[in-house]
């Protein structure tokens, strides 16, 4: 999903807004931006490091 939101070009801040965290401390709450920014940055260096 945040993938999907950061290719709408929507801010860190509005993506963050955007998901709800689904499992545990936090469940029903929303990711930090920075959080936000974590997960997509891991899911790029993953998506490199397959392509090359």
């Amino acid at each position: 999903m945040a993938l999907h939101l950061r290719e709408q070009n929507l801010s860190l801040r509005d993506i963050a807004r955007r998901l709800v965290i689904t499992k545990g401390k936090r469940k029903g709450r929303h990711p930090s931006p920075a959080t936000v920014l974590r997960m997509l940055r891991e899911h790029d260096a993953t998506a490199a490091s397959v392509e090359g």
